[in-house]
């Protein structure tokens, strides 16, 4: 129980570290859509997208026909593409290993693209939300919820359908379902696979103490490859998705499959600061 509480804090260390690095979450500042065509950026009200931290006129994106994404920084506005001093670029999403990064004071933002919507996902280390970020509060360690489960894979590949918060219905490859007893009743889930290549799983859950104890939308959590038949669920790495803490990111919701009809006790409670 020693060894295994102490993994268990040191797994939340590491989110927790993770949750308020300079690049975390927590400085999540701005989600701003763009449109096809130009789209000028800066502070001032005259731009399309406004932008607090940056420049009164930073430059402008175009969104060309071709799908491109061209930028065009304003003379003398500092900004940084890649780190580097550039006036203009091609700008990569986050659909690419290493999305374009656009920075200017303590501010930056890269594109991300959601279905073929585009936008400005914009972070700030000096965000209010990583300034004044309230903690996190967790249900007691309880090795009981480290769950060893049947492993039953498809027969054939499917998908697992969820809509995320801004309305969008989201496909993960999923590669089986895991099946579990708990308190004389049997429960299943279906993890998925959140990007390509993944070795580890991915599970978007609620239960019954979603929307009270813990974040109503439902929790992530990751585990580990299948092995021989079975797959270990701990519910203790459960934890709140980004949209807890703030009210810019794009997270995905739990679907009725992994909509479970009991009390998981364990893991991340209710963020108690508010987005």
């Amino acid at each position: 129980m020693d060894d295994y509480a102490r993994s268990i804090d040191a797994w939340r260390a590491q989110r927790l570290a993770r949750l308020t690095a300079p690049d975390g979450w927590l400085s999540l500042a701005g989600l701003h859509w763009l449109e096809p065509g130009r789209n000028t950026i800066g502070s001032a009200a005259d731009n399309a997208i406004t932008i607090g931290r940056a420049p009164a006129h930073l430059g402008a994106i175009d969104w060309r026909e071709d799908g491109t994404l061209a930028l065009q920084l304003e003379p003398g506005s500092g900004a940084l593409v890649d780190g580097e001093s550039k006036t203009c670029a091609v700008l990569r999403d986050d659909h690419a290993q290493t999305p374009t990064r656009v920075s200017f004071g303590s501010a930056n933002f890269i594109v991300i693209d959601r279905s073929g919507r585009k936008a400005l996902r914009v972070r700030d280390s000096e965000a209010e939300t990583r300034r004044r970020f309230a903690g996190i509060e967790s249900f007691p360690v309880d090795p009981s919820w480290r769950i060893e489960a049947r492993w039953l894979p498809f027969d054939s590949p499917r998908t697992l359908e969820t809509m995320n918060v801004i309305g969008q219905l989201e496909s993960y490859p999923a590669p089986g379902r895991a099946v579990f007893a708990r308190d004389g009743h049997e429960y299943e889930v279906t993890p998925v696979i959140e990007t390509p290549g993944d070795q580890a799983l991915y599970l978007i859950f609620a239960d019954g103490t979603s929307g009270r104890e813990t974040y109503g939308a439902g929790r992530f959590l990751y585990t580990e490859p299948p092995r021989d038949g079975r797959i270990v669920i701990d519910f203790n790495k459960a934890y709140n998705p980004p949209c807890v803490f703030t009210p810019f990111a794009t997270c995905a919701l739990a679907p009725p499959e992994n909509r479970l009809d009991m009390r998981v006790e364990a893991g991340e409670k209710r963020y108690r600061g508010g987005p």
